[in-house]
């Protein structure tokens, strides 16, 4: 693979989705009204609309134009998209937003005619167009139905992941979360990516080397959903990263400063560039490395002396006890974080109980923090509780469940036990020199542990003592 570094570009994205829409995103600016229009004109409108079908047929062909020109030319040239017609395809970009515009679209066959354009195209411009405008258009069950069922055109958007171009990735991202977030034909699209194996390969390098936030928070949110939906695709990813071939070890040997792409390491490049930029995005690629550690597989990957488990360990801890939860935070920050939180925290008790805790967790500089921090996480919920729980039976209304919150309290509580069971006198006494342990944090981690952690709060009475 060609190494191509995927950066920032200023060229304007488009990005939609209807409110019925699986993905959410901001939509864009709707076309400016067309000049002469006429009341008696209803007959060559799309629909309930005010769009013109013989602009739209116009517009198309213009476009089919506009390919055949380019491939007159020097084959191997970047083309340009003249500004006007650039224009004119962004109408209908926005255009295709509308429902009847889309199912219009679909009669029309412009998935066919899309494509040929995408396959064609040396203009990186206008392939980020037609794969926008097909995004667009799947956004609705119907015509992504239709869509989805274009096979040729699913290769072809599957190979797109391997362009270089940041704004034509956004949009073929968007389109394929689009696609796989339907029920109707996800389990097309996942075949197809089981199929496709430069997919993997793919966004992990999209993942490893772009700085465009808006990409690669929309790649996480796609490798999230697949890992989500399909297990045994998450474990196949996982085992080729995880076992070189013997092409691969030549490839090395060849190569000695190039990294073999993996997905955990990945996963994990791409949260440290999201960690001060994109809280909504660091949570989504803290899921899905959670969800690694759901299968045997990813705990293996993780468990390897030296490897990802030990720099995600590092990473992990940082952003806990120096980003969330902060003591000098109001209680109520629980709220705004405990997805972050919830997720950290789940891989690190996984870490924590299948790597070498003497060799890789034993530091203080480490472990001790984030004791200090899950001390502070069941202190802030017991105040938040308390305030919450009086106002509750002052307004005598039920108390609606925070399943998150709870998952939250819960995986902590857990993980804590793990940690003191395990604690040394010494590192008890350095908890309480340091602040962390205090009789008011004391006080809150007991009231959680018990009674179910009972051998955990006997152990820490005893080092106390």
């Amino acid at each position: 693979m060609e190494d191509h570094s995927v950066d920032d570009d200023n060229s304007s994205i488009r990005s939609s989705s209807p409110a019925n829409s699986p993905v959410m995103d901001r939509n864009p600016s709707p076309p400016p009204d067309r000049e002469g229009e006429q009341g008696g004109e209803e007959v060559d409108a799309i629909g309930e609309t005010v769009y013109s079908k013989h602009w739209l047929f116009s517009t198309f062909t213009r476009l089919i134009q506009i390919v055949s020109e380019q491939n007159m030319g020097d084959s191997d040239a970047q083309m340009q998209l003249p500004e006007e017609d650039e224009d004119e395809l962004c109408k209908i970009w926005d255009m295709a937003m509308d429902k009847d515009v889309a199912g219009f679209l679909q009669e029309f066959k412009a998935a066919d005619i899309l494509l040929g354009v995408i396959t064609k195209s040396r203009c990186p411009r206008l392939t980020e167009i037609c794969v926008g405008i097909l995004g667009n258009i799947a956004c609705f069950p119907d015509t992504c139905l239709t869509l989805s069922q274009n096979n040729d055109l699913g290769v072809v958007l599957l190979l797109l992941l391997g362009d270089t171009d940041p704004p034509t990735l956004l949009e073929t991202s968007r389109l394929l979360l689009t696609c796989v977030s339907q029920s109707d034909v996800s389990s097309l699209w996942l075949e197809r990516v089981r199929q496709q194996t430069s997919v993997c390969s793919s966004l992990c390098f999209i993942m490893c080397s772009s700085t465009n936030m808006d990409l690669l928070v929309k790649v996480g949110e796609l490798v999230d959903k697949l890992f989500d939906l399909d297990e045994e695709l998450m474990k196949s990813w996982v085992t080729a990263g995880s076992q070189p071939s013997d092409e691969d070890e030549e490839e090395e040997e060849e190569e000695e400063g190039e990294r073999r792409l993996d997905v955990a390491s990945s996963l994990l490049e791409a949260a440290k560039q999201l960690r001060s930029e994109s809280p909504e995005g660091l949570e989504v690629y803290l899921h899905a490395l959670q969800l690694l550690t759901t299968i045997h597989h990813g705990i293996q990957t993780l468990a390897v002396a030296g490897g990802t488990g030990q720099a995600l360990w590092t990473f992990l801890c940082e952003v806990v006890c120096e980003d969330l939860c902060q003591p000098d935070d109001p209680p109520f920050v629980l709220q705004e974080q405990k997805g972050l939180l919830v997720h950290a925290l789940a891989v690190l008790s996984v870490l924590y109980a299948c790597q070498d805790q003497e060799a890789e967790h034993s530091e203080a500089d480490t472990l001790l923090p984030l004791v200090g921090s899950m001390l502070r996480v069941l202190q802030y919920h017991r105040e938040v509780s308390s305030g919450h729980g009086q106002k509750e039976k002052k307004d005598g209304q039920e108390e609606k469940v925070d399943e998150q919150l709870q998952a939250l309290i819960q995986t902590t509580v857990e993980f804590l036990s793990d940690i003191i069971t395990d604690l040394t006198k010494d590192a008890v006494c350095e908890l309480v020199t340091k602040g962390y342990l205090t009789e008011e944090t004391c006080l809150s981690a007991v009231g959680s542990m018990l009674p179910q952690f009972s051998p955990a709060v006997q152990h820490l009475v005893f080092m106390l003592s």
